[in-house]
């Protein structure tokens, strides 16, 4: 108990320090110092879980703390620290921290290397479709992330990327190569682990916003065979109505089915605050077995910063991390 109590007093301090801002006597101009590029932000989220076969549960799921730096410089930083589930309560268990850690999502340098070329080292994101890229509770629509987005690849990559983006008349081609040059330290206990990542993603943006997704990779057990992955994903735009989906495939290179998955979800704006949500996903592989759900919600955007999400989710097939019944959370970026 006094664990919890101290993990409460350091959130609670931690985030009145990111919300508040200090008020400083005007001082004359000076010129600029390398601090003076620095930014700080982050986001965090909260939830409750009633299940269809256990107990129900009430968590704070993440606090995420964002630092970045962009000076006059072609130098960029970026990193983000997060803590996962720092305080849960189980109607059986009631409080608990037992699966709080802390997760290094991103840390990188840019670099860049002309108009049309950047250099990024160090640990980000996949780029593998769009809902791992913007993963964060406040910017996705729903509570439950879709299964495919995250049991086939890995979702972070420590190493090099090489991207940039080329205009064309009303649309704009973007880019992006990556390649693996240092294994992840540290996994969630229900977390795939991977090794020798690498690929490319390439998209075009125009009325229908269409990525095509490459990799390679393989899992870190013993004997795993190594995958070829070809991704695809879209967004589409039509009056009120938000269509968005993934489809993936991963296979040997002898050819044999290495795990597939896809899902579609819709988005209609019912007012300018309520948003009524419908998504269907199926997914297989070897290790995890055939799964299915289907999803109907609603999210109310409280204000622009803050998200109120409400689903039922339902399927077939049990894997970590996709409860299916009623969901529940909240969202908040500062």
């Amino acid at each position: 108990m006094v664990c919890i109590m101290k993990k409460i007093i350091f959130i609670s301090v931690t985030s009145l320090l990111l919300l508040c801002k200090p008020a400083f006597a005007q001082e004359p101009e000076t010129a600029p110092t390398l601090l003076d590029g620095f930014s700080m932000g982050g986001y965090a989220s909260a939830s409750i879980t009633v299940p269809r076969n256990s107990s129900v549960e009430a968590a704070i799921d993440d606090i995420s703390l964002i630092v970045r730096w962009e000076g006059d410089s072609r130098f960029k930083f970026f990193s983000e620290l997060e803590l996962e589930r720092p305080i849960a309560w189980n109607e059986d268990k009631r409080f608990n921290s037992k699966d709080t850690y802390f997760d290094l999502e991103r840390l990188y340098v840019d670099y860049n290397l002309s108009e049309k070329l950047n250099l990024r080292a160090g640990r980000f994101l996949t780029p593998a479709g769009r809902w791992n890229l913007l993963h964060a509770a406040p910017l996705v629509w729903t509570s439950t992330r879709p299964l495919v987005t995250n049991r086939l690849f890995p979702a972070s990559t420590n190493g090099l990327m090489f991207y940039g983006s080329m205009p064309m008349q009303h649309q704009a081609f973007e880019y992006t190569f990556f390649i693996e040059t240092l294994k992840d330290q540290i996994h969630d206990d229900d977390e795939i682990r991977f090794r020798d990542v690498a690929g490319a993603r390439f998209t075009l943006n125009n009325s229908a916003n269409i990525g095509l997704t490459l990799m390679t990779l393989r899992e870190t057990e013993p004997r795993s065979p190594s995958y070829r992955l070809v991704g695809l994903d879209f967004l589409k735009q039509i009056d009120r109505l938000e269509l968005s989906g993934e489809g993936y495939f991963r296979f040997t290179k002898d050819g044999n089915d290495g795990g597939s998955g896809a899902f579609l979800q819709s988005a209609y704006q019912l007012s300018h605050d309520w948003v009524a949500l419908a998504r269907l996903e199926t997914f297989q592989s070897q290790r995890d077995g055939t799964a299915e759900r289907w999803l109907v919600g609603a999210a109310k955007q409280i204000k622009p910063n803050q998200r109120l999400k409400l689903e039922f989710v339902g399927g077939s097939g049990n894997l970590p991390d996709a409860p299916r019944g009623f969901v529940g959370s909240y969202a908040i970026l500062f």
